[in-house]
């Protein structure tokens, strides 16, 4: 059930989370599936869900630095220096946990993923509910991730409560850094951009050593209902596979023409429009009966490394980049 994210229903999710169900809210990343961080079985409702395999950890979401005392043991310099830059907002890190995070919540790994969202809607539900709460995206698993309650509904129309607190902000998940290696190690691209991390704490290995501590990580992972092609150009398809294909573009482009339908993503190119409209484009278009849909490739700098790691583990079976 879709309800406005006003006090009342803000305060009903929150009952419904200390009673150990599952609820669905806003971040500014994406929609998420949220339920008692701290309670296992709430928490196994989640992988239920979502049809999630349990070798794949959940963030756990917080709301101030008491909360993360909580579940992390310990921040590193170099992680205190992120969440002050960073946090609120679309980065999470990889900690060693305490015993108050359930075995269930990270896969049964020492370490547990913290973020501090910014969305007023989620800070508001976690502090109402007075616990930390464990939230993957609010989809069936491996599908496009939601960013509108609507995208929730459609997948998971049986929840509790459905918090509508409009479109996300940023549109892609939260950028992942590791500090459970020796190193700080980024683990997946996100709302926030490599060069704005190292600029902060310097340079980061990419990938770690155990990429299996952050979610998504899959090869295959973000998926529409039909295939998807990645294209370097528009004048790059063939002209014989438009008429039955869907074409997604960073920009408008003389060149796309033929197709059964265009979608642009942002007016200029700009890579923050282009990653908040990204996966609403998806679900439109998994949605429209083409054939396939090809997107057009962005440039891998700043938000484009993340929109491209997106639209590879869209793409059928194309492996993700690494730098």
């Amino acid at each position: 059930m879709i309800r406005p994210a006003t006090a009342a229903a803000i305060a009903a999710a929150a009952d419904l989370i200390r009673r150990g169900e599952v609820v669905a809210f806003p971040t500014e990343t994406v929609y998420g599936l949220g339920a008692d961080a701290t309670n296992a079985e709430a928490v196994a409702r989640i992988f239920a869900i979502k049809h999630r395999p349990s070798f794949d950890p959940l963030i756990v979401h917080i709301a101030n630095a008491a909360m993360c005392a909580m579940v992390a043991r310990a921040l590193p310099a170099a992680a205190v220096a992120l969440t002050e830059r960073f946090w609120p907002g679309p980065l999470t890190l990889v900690l060693p946990k305490t015993e108050r995070v359930p075995g269930i919540v990270t896969a049964g790994l020492p370490t547990v993923g913290v973020r501090m969202p910014e969305h007023p809607v989620a800070r508001a539900l976690i502090e109402s509910a007075g616990t930390p709460i464990a939230e993957p995206s609010a989809n069936r698993f491996g599908s496009v991730s939601p960013t509108a309650a609507a995208h929730v509904e459609a997948q998971l129309a049986s929840l509790p409560l459905i918090l509508d607190g409009g479109p996300c902000r940023v549109g892609l998940e939260s950028t992942i850094v590791s500090f459970a290696d020796t190193e700080p190690a980024l683990l997946r691209p996100g709302g926030i951009a490599l060069e704005d991390l190292e600029r902060v704490i310097g340079p980061l290995r990419i990938g770690g050593d155990s990429p299996s501590l952050a979610p998504g990580q899959l090869p295959r992972h973000y998926a529409p209902r039909v295939p998807l092609e990645i294209a370097a150009a528009a004048r790059d398809i063939p002209v014989s596979a438009r008429a039955a294909a869907a074409l997604l573009l960073p920009r408008a482009d003389p060149d796309a023409r033929g197709f059964a339908h265009v979608e642009v993503l942002s007016d200029d190119g700009a890579l923050t429009t282009v990653a908040a409209n990204l996966f609403a484009a998806l679900h439109r278009l998994g949605a429209g009966g083409y054939a396939r849909i090809y997107a057009v490739a962005v440039p891998e700098t700043g938000l484009g490394r993340a929109i491209m790691d997106r639209l590879r583990r869209a793409s059928e079976g194309a492996p993700a980049a690494r730098r």
